[in-house]
Parts: structure tokens; sequence; C-alpha cells
């Protein structure tokens, strides 16, 4: 039971934990990995390597202790986490382990803070924001299982197809192996995609915008090579190591951005492999008519990396919508293609009652973002999704 005075002491360590910073959470995950090696086939071992798991992680730490007394102001980042979750198959018996290494993390780095009142307080703090997360993603699994189409765990489906849609982007379409019906899904959600790559000691999973509209028989993902830097295990096992005809492990569909009909006017912006669930919003729009102005705007380096180029341009012919591209490092005699970064000045976009739905680098989406809110878009009309751990625009 979380009391007030749990309460007041779980707000006075919030400058202990902005004093420890990541080096909490680096501790957290070393524990934890050696103690608990098995949950190596759960988390994402890239953003492990990258920091991004790392900071998210204390983010949210700092986020509950901040706001542990206006859990409401927590209410989209639990739906969030919780979405996120479900598509990892997170269970309770994970929360046991993680909630265990966390209070000794405390213990091991503020041995002198960590009094047996702080340590009492964090263990009712974690438990009570658990229970949250164990009765949400619950309910998710509960209603994803009973939905027509629907299962828990992991399903089996084979690649039906594997289709080149750029230079570094693969279409994956996957039917399942036993031949029934799919769940359906919303536009902008995403698929956890489970494989064990070649040589990797543990499993992986990814979650992988679904890139065209629900359709009850089949999931199609469209995923970029990653050769930035470290290169993407998955992402160039799926590439290269499957074929058609090879299986997989599927998740069924979560997220929480996705498309929301309001009657209103819609602009999609992305850029490079953010397309992904701007396609699957478009591609949706068109089978359903959408009878509003709808904008359709991207960037990327060049043709080369413009996925989906001839489809966009076929559905925004077909139907009375808007579509430009900037191309950063090419220019181009196309009328609907621009040289250099995304301008939305020189578009003629519904400022004040569109809703705008965001997708690509962080770097682009606060590009972006700022952009709207300069020219005068609402912020509650801003929709974005972040593609790996979460963080705020």
């Amino acid at each position: 039971m979380l009391t007030d005075a749990h309460i007041s002491i779980i707000k006075s360590t919030i400058p202990l934990l902005e004093n420890a910073g990541s080096a909490l959470t680096n501790h957290f995950y070393k524990r934890m990995f050696s103690q608990n090696p098995e949950l190596q086939d759960i988390f994402n071992m890239s953003n492990q390597h990258t920091g991004r798991q790392q900071v998210a992680l204390f983010e949210a730490i700092a986020a509950y202790a901040k706001n542990i007394d206006n859990l409401a102001a927590l209410t989209t980042a639990v739906e969030r986490i919780a979405q996120k979750h479900t598509s990892f198959n997170i269970q309770a018996k994970h929360y046991e382990i993680v909630g265990m290494h966390l209070i000794e993390t405390l213990r091991e780095l503020a041995t002198e803070a960590f009094t047996p009142d702080v340590e009492d307080a964090w263990t009712q703090a974690y438990l009570f924001l658990a229970q949250i997360f164990i009765s949400r993603e619950s309910e998710l699994y509960k209603l994803r299982s009973a939905s027509f189409g629907g299962w828990a765990g992991t399903r089996k489906f084979v690649i039906k197809e594997k289709n080149i849609e750029s230079e570094l982007v693969k279409s994956f379409v996957f039917a399942p192996v036993d031949g029934q019906p799919v769940i359906d899904y919303v536009p902008g959600q995403y698929l956890g995609v489970e494989v064990t790559p070649t040589g990797a000691e543990y499993k992986e999973i990814r979650q992988y915008s679904l890139s065209t509209a629900a359709n009850g028989k089949t999931y199609r993902i469209s995923v970029k090579r990653e050769v930035n830097g470290v290169p993407g295990v998955v992402s160039n096992y799926l590439h290269d190591g499957l074929n058609v005809g090879d299986e997989v492990n599927l998740y069924a569909p979560a997220g929480d951005f996705y498309f929301v009909d309001r009657k209103a006017p819609v602009v999609l912006l992305s850029a490079g492999v953010g397309i992904t669930p701007m396609q699957s919003i478009l591609e949706t729009l068109a089978a359903d008519k959408y009878d509003e102005k709808v904008h359709y705007l991207h960037a990327c380096e060049n043709s080369e990396q413009h996925s989906f180029a001839q489809r966009v341009q076929q559905l925004t012919t077909d139907n009375p919508w808007q579509q430009f591209t900037w191309y950063r490092n090419e220019e181009s005699d196309n009328e609907n293609i621009g040289h250099g970064v995304m301008d939305l000045s020189t578009q003629d976009l519904p400022l004040g009652n569109g809703d705008f739905y965001l997708c690509g680098p962080i770097p682009f989406m606060q590009f972006a973002k700022q952009q709207l809110l300069t020219l005068g878009v609402s912020e509650d009309r801003v929709h974005y999704e972040v593609f790996g751990p979460h963080a705020a625009l």
C-alpha cells in the first residue's frame, strides 16, 4: 500500500536519482543481465549497446518519482510502455525480477542514503506501479486473444513476399502458418517480430511498423537495413538471412500511435523509414475513401532511398490529395519534389483544423514539430511515433 509517507520519501530521493544519472541504470542492467541472462531473449541488446535504453529507463524512473503524487500525468506514458511490453510478451514474473534488481541497485549505489524507510518506500512504489502495468497488459493480452484472428504469445508466420521498396528498405509480407485469419490493427501500430539471427546466442525481438492497410489475412512490414555505426543485427538478418518460405514468430499488433478519425484534414509527415506507419495510414484512408483533405509530406536523402514513391503517386492521383517530397542530396525536375530539408512554410496546410502525424529520426521530428508550432498549429494536434526507446520532442 502506497502511503503519504512513502510518497514524501520518494520525492525526497529525487536529487539522489538525478545525481546518480545513467550510472544507476547502467549498474541495474549490468546486474540484471549477469544474474538473469535469459532476459537477453527479451531486451533489445542493440539499444543496450547504444545507451538509449539506459537513458529511457532513467527518465522513466525520474518521471515516476516526480509525479508519484499525480499519476494522471503519466497516463500516456503508461499506455505507451504497456503496449510495447505486450510486443515482448512481458509477464508478471518479469516485474518481480526487475523489481528485485532495481531495489538492490539502489542499495548498492546509495548505501548510506538507502535507509530501511527509503527501501520500504521504493519497494511499495515499485509494486504499485508494477501492478498498474500488469493489470493493463493483462487486459491487452485478453482483448487480443479473444478478438477475431487474435492470439496470445507468439504465432508462426511464413514469409509470403519479400519486395524491394528502395535502396535500403525491403517489405516482408507474412501469412500465418495455420492458415487462419489474423487480428486487424489500427494504421500506425507495429508488429513484434521474433527471430534468432545466425550465430546469435539469444532470441531477438524487434518492433516494426505495419506498412499497409489491415486485410485480416496477412501483415506487411517494411524494414530499413541499418548500416550506419553498428550494423543492425535484426534488420540485416531480415534483409539477407531470411527468404520467401522461411518462418518467423510474431506477436499481435500493438502500439499507442495510430490514426484517429476526427473528421478533419490529415497531414502525414515523415523522414526516412519513418514513412512506414504513414504508408499504412495513407493506404487505409484510400481504402476507406476518406473525404477530408490529406497531405503526404516526406523527406529522404535522394531518389534511390525514396520508398513507396510510385504507390504514393498512384494514391494521391486517384484521390484529391496533395503530396510533396524533399531530397536532401539530389535535385529533381519533378514539381512534387524539392531540394534540401522539409520546409512546411511552402505548403498550403490545414494549420487551423488539421491533425498532424510525424514519424522519423528524432532530430527530424523536433525540427518538423517546431515548424508546425511556429506556423500556429496547436500542440495537441501533433502526434508522433519514436522508433526504439521513447524520447520526448
